[in-house]
């Protein structure tokens, strides 16, 4: 079996948790052998976190595959993937470790799935260096949904750092094929909204600074514009431990969604976690794209497996994203081409990535 293994270079380019999400997911879908080597490598602790390992497990678990290496700092793992069956399933970091990255590896999964599926994801909902639980249900549902398939995320509780401890569940059911998107016209944004929260032991007015301070912000660049950042206060039953934070998603004329977010955290004053999500928003606006730098890279692997010509315009290209284009590709019989967009206006940095999706089918339904 060996010799038919797909090797992935886990050190490569962006170097971190996302290469093995691709890559394992894609393994799982397309039934290929797959090692991973030098995971992590390009983070000051490399190697399995909490939160990788139990992405993995889900994995594993959805397809009664056979993972080797799967303990905590490891560097190298093995993965034989099986059959894909719906059902449900239960992912647990125990630690913050995001619920949303877990969400990120098993959902093109469990589209190919033989029945409908039900993933139980613990750990932290609102963390640093990952989407929030808000702009996973507010941005990335509904525009991911364009590829022709739905899901419901119900948040049970909220999680925080240190202790995590927060519950989403997602039902999805499976779909024969996803078709392709064209997002490729900005338009005019006709509203700004979001929510400022805060939980535990801190008081509402943390809320009403950060999302005051946001829309000062945002009314430097955009006057003429409603703004309804709403300050929430959590519910005690529905949140565990201590934790603050705001997004803000402006809506377009098109039906594109771009957000800017933010999280407290001790000593970091409420004035400037809501100028700083702001701050993002407008740099996402500025740039002239229809996704936010958070999507891009998001959409990638739908894209390789939509069935026909996907097309996206966004800003500069992250490395997050070059990073999914290049495995997807060695993956996949998907081709991405990245161009720069023929804007009217100079100042404008966009691009158009455009993707012949492989045309996965689901043999199952």
């Amino acid at each position: 079996m060996d010799g038919d293994r797909v090797e992935i270079d886990g050190g490569i380019m962006e170097g971190g948790g996302q290469i093995l999400r691709v890559s394992t997911a894609l393994s799982c879908l397309l039934g290929l052998p797959l090692r991973v080597r030098r995971i992590r490598a390009g983070r000051s602790q490399p190697g399995l976190r909490p939160q990788h390992l139990s992405g993995l497990e889900i994995i594993r678990d959805l397809c009664e595959g056979k993972l080797e290496g799967g303990e905590i700092g490891s560097t190298e793992i093995t993965f034989t993937p099986g059959k894909i069956k719906g059902g449900t399933h239960i992912a647990d970091t125990k630690t913050a470790g995001s619920v949303c990255l877990l969400m990120q590896v098993a959902m093109p999964c469990v589209l190919f799935a033989a029945s409908p599926s039900e993933l139980r994801l613990k750990g932290g909902t609102n963390a640093e260096m990952a989407p929030q639980i808000d702009y996973t249900v507010m941005v990335f549902k509904p525009i991911v949904e364009k590829f022709n398939f739905t899901f419901n995320c119900d948040i049970k509780k909220r999680g925080y750092y240190p202790q995590g401890g927060g519950e989403v569940v997602v039902q999805m059911s499976p779909v024969k094929e996803l078709s392709p998107i064209s997002l490729t016209e900005r338009g005019t944004v006709t509203k700004i909204y979001g929510r400022a929260f805060v939980a535990g032991a801190l008081p509402i007015k943390l809320a009403k600074d950060m999302s005051a301070a946001a829309v000062r912000c945002i009314r430097k660049e955009i006057r003429d514009l409603y703004i309804n950042i709403q300050p929430v206060r959590e519910p005690d039953d529905q949140a565990i431990g201590t934790g603050s934070g705001i997004i803000v998603v402006a809506e377009t004329s098109t039906g594109c969604l771009l957000a800017g977010s933010s999280l407290g955290k001790r000593g970091k004053n409420a004035d400037k976690v809501g100028i700083e999500a702001a701050e993002i928003l407008l740099r996402n606006l500025k740039h002239g794209g229809t996704v936010d730098d958070s999507l891009q890279d998001q959409l990638i692997i739908f894209m390789a497996l939509a069935k026909g010509v996907s097309r996206v315009k966004s800003g500069p290209i992250t490395l997050h994203t070059q990073t999914a284009i290049h495995f997807a590709e060695q993956l996949t019989k998907a081709k991405f081409t990245v161009t720069k967009s023929e804007e009217e206006d100079p100042s404008k940095d966009t691009y158009i990535i455009e993707c012949q999706g492989m045309g996965m089918i689901n043999p199952n339904v």
